[in-house]
């Protein structure tokens, strides 16, 4: 797990250590140091703790004029232990929206499994957005399929068009404009 890393091309534009309004705002990285792990397995020092133990975050890009942040994963996502939803929406997604985000890109194919729970805190998410949107990209079917079971696809649009694989290959404002419109079409 030590060799897989967050997205670094958009580094050079955006960097959520050096971004006032971002929660992870000074945050100094030690690149020669591997302490975090998930289960035991050591993890890239780039990826950001959010308060869970299986789940940590990168948030790759954010664009408080256009209202929109891409956040990529790394873990187990367990709600039926960790309650990790809600560390993600209280230390991560509260602090993004107070400053105008509404729109999420959610990366997860580095998700490595889902135990869901009761599905309050994704609703309350969803609330929240208002005009806004949630989108998982790239997430393992098996994950969007338990996701599903646990009914959190009434709150974040996943799958079908949205599993797209060329999204490195896009600017993150690009990435956003693609996804937008697809959501844009589903809700049309």
């Amino acid at each position: 797990m030590h060799n897989i890393l967050p997205y670094e091309r958009w580094l050079s534009l955006y960097d959520p250590a050096l971004d006032e309004r971002s929660p992870f705002h000074g945050k100094e990285y030690n690149y020669d140091v591997y302490s975090e792990n998930i289960y035991g397995y050591y993890i890239d020092p780039a990826w950001d703790f959010m308060g869970s133990e299986t789940l940590y975050i990168k948030i790759l890009f954010a664009s408080y004029k256009k209202g929109f942040a891409i956040v990529e994963f790394i873990g187990e996502w367990n709600d039926a232990i960790n309650n990790d939803i809600m560390h993600l929406k209280r230390n991560v997604i509260e602090l993004l929206a107070a400053e105008g985000i509404n729109k999420y890109i959610l990366i997860g194919e580095n998700i490595l499994n889902f135990h869901g729970s009761d599905d309050s805190y994704y609703e309350e998410w969803f609330d929240d957005v208002e005009e806004g949107w949630i989108a998982a990209v790239s997430f393992p079917e098996f994950i969007r399929q338990e996701m599903e079971r646990y009914g959190i696809d009434r709150y974040i649009n996943m799958g079908g068009t949205l599993e797209i694989e060329r999204w490195r290959t896009l600017q993150p404002n690009l990435f956003f404009e693609l996804v937008d419109k697809l959501i844009q079409r589903r809700l049309n």
